[in-house]
């Protein structure tokens, strides 16, 4: 098989390649439907949580990261997809929450303290008198795990295992308390104060009755996650209605193509065929940046599609400069094939100098920015660096190929390039 022929076998693998994986991400399992949108795409809820320094007690960096920890569990427990929480200077989280259509119940448990604490009788006499030897026989410290429960009676009930240490505190206490009250208190105020029957050694104990299964399962939440380490104080929420996050994101779309045609139609105005080449190459740049993007599990917002249309423009910007390479190595009278092997390795040392100066002010504002500035930092980098694979890459590989196979015989009408041989 001779180089004509091999070359041909290689594009049409490349082309049936292409065309099967696309069908696959199209047809067979969809991508589109998997990638992360932010809030201000798909509307949801933002909080912002200043911890607040109190005389015994100033907050912290160990504290602030004990309160996000804490903030993410309590988020996740409510099942609201893709949560972003960021801390933004020293003292404040920012808390937003795409697609959260229950508000209050969101606020409620993000902004409940939820500190757990087991009293005796004798204990939380001193408690409501201000003692302060007042001793709980066991907090939320010795929890383990809290379920909401539907009990046989019809009651709506939270369950309580305690870890082995917990467990064995409160065996001690419901035993030196049969036939007295054990006190369950919720953020300093009772829930429930049951008398002990006998002594308890299961490591199980249940708070019971609430209203509705829905608060019982908050309360199992919030104790799950654990109690919030320092006062905080819960901002007026901000609320982006999901028609506004639709409305955003087919504007998004709708500028995206208007780039991407005007792209397109410049590139084949003035390079032609090699032009159409660029165009397919970035067609594969924008599928293999989606990918990219799903497989990081990354959120795609609004900053992030300026990002990844800024790197569009950049991907386009290699082309041109290897083109203009091309060309002028043609005027000088190389054949085709030297023309481009030397366009294409001239142009190597700009491109990679230009894409690196580029990553690099995205790194500072990756680990500078916080919230939407690193989610536009992240799609500029992963653009920039899959634009260098399409445009320097993919692209060099077609155009080699194609004069190889004998599909590209006159500069001309290929590269938009007068002079220079008409032979590879």
């Amino acid at each position: 098989m001779g180089l004509s022929q091999r070359s041909l076998v290689y594009l049409l693998i490349f082309l049936v390649v292409v065309a099967g994986t696309a069908g696959y991400f199209t047809k067979v399992n969809p991508v589109l439907g998997k990638v992360r949108l932010g809030l201000d795409l798909q509307g949801g809820m933002e909080v912002v949580i200043d911890a607040v320094d109190t005389p015994d007690h100033p907050v912290t960096a160990e504290d602030m990261t004990k309160l996000t920890k804490v903030i993410n569990n309590r988020i996740n427990g409510l099942g609201v997809t893709e949560p972003t929480i960021y801390q933004s200077g020293s003292k404040r989280l920012i808390v937003q929450l795409p697609g959260v259509k229950d508000y209050e119940q969101a606020l409620d448990v993000i902004g409940r303290t939820a500190f757990l604490e087991f009293y005796d009788q004798e204990n939380f006499v001193k408690l409501q008198n201000n003692d302060p030897t007042a001793k709980p026989v066991l907090t939320g410290d010795d929890l383990k795990k809290a379920d909401a429960v539907i009990r046989s009676t019809g009651e709506n009930a939270v369950t309580l295992d305690f870890k082995p240490e917990g467990a064995k505190k409160f065996a001690a206490a419901t035993t030196a308390n049969v036939g007295k009250p054990i006190y369950i208190l919720l953020d300093k105020q009772v829930i429930q104060a049951p008398n002990v029957e006998e002594a308890i050694t299961s490591g199980q104990a249940q708070i019971s009755p609430y209203q509705t299964y829905g608060e019982a399962q908050n309360i199992a939440v919030m104790l799950n996650a654990g109690a919030i380490p320092v006062k905080i104080s819960v901002g007026r929420p901000t609320v982006v209605s999901a028609a506004l996050g639709r409305d955003s994101l087919a504007k998004s779309k709708t500028a995206g193509l208007i780039g991407a045609a005007a792209v397109v139609a410049f590139m084949v105005l003035f390079y032609l065929g090699s032009g159409a080449v660029a165009s397919f190459a970035l067609a594969l740049y924008a599928g293999l940046t989606l990918l990219t993007l799903v497989a990081m599990h990354a959120t795609l917002t609004l900053h992030g599609i300026a990002g990844f249309i800024l790197s569009v423009g950049m991907a386009v910007d290699a082309n041109i400069i290897t083109y203009e390479r091309i060309k002028d190595e043609l005027r000088l009278g190389r054949t085709l094939r030297s023309a481009i092997d030397t366009g294409y390795n001239n142009a190597m040392r700009t491109i990679v100098d230009s894409n690196v100066t580029t990553l690099i002010a995205g790194a500072v504002l990756f680990f500078y920015g916080t919230g939407t500035i690193r989610g536009f930092a992240v799609t500029l980098c992963i653009g920039v660096l899959m634009s260098m694979f399409t445009a320097v890459v993919l692209s060099r590989f077609l155009i080699r190929n194609m004069v190889n196979a004998g599909l590209i015989k006159t500069p001309r009408w290929f590269f938009g390039a007068w002079g220079g041989s008409t032979h590879a």
